[in-house]
């Protein structure tokens, strides 16, 4: 379902956007110095795939780690993600656990 549809980091809003038919899905972002926050993850109740969640998630830090930036998660949802994917775990800054 991500496949399909365009990723789109939206610097002036600080979010990274996908649009599903009518639904955005969006997860806001604060960046400082080389380190990405995500501070909030907001999928519409309209989209009612399981996976997209997961599948939006790993399209954003793909981009992330394009750019070659740290994450720091402070979203639980967000935080929840990156403790079940180990590859995504050498992302964090030094120091920062999860």
């Amino acid at each position: 379902m991500v496949e399909a549809a365009e990723l789109i980091d939206n610097d002036f809003l600080r979010q990274f956007e996908i649009k599903i038919d009518d639904h955005l899905a969006k997860i806001e972002y604060s960046l400082q110095e080389r380190k990405i926050f995500l501070t909030k993850l907001i999928i519409p109740e309209g989209i009612k795939d399981q996976e997209f969640s997961k599948e939006f998630l790993e399209a954003v830090f793909e981009q992330i780690q394009e750019r070659n930036l740290s994450v720091v998660p402070t979203s639980p949802e967000i935080a929840k993600f990156v403790r079940s994917n180990r590859k995504y775990k050498r992302m964090l800054p030094v120091g920062v656990r999860i």
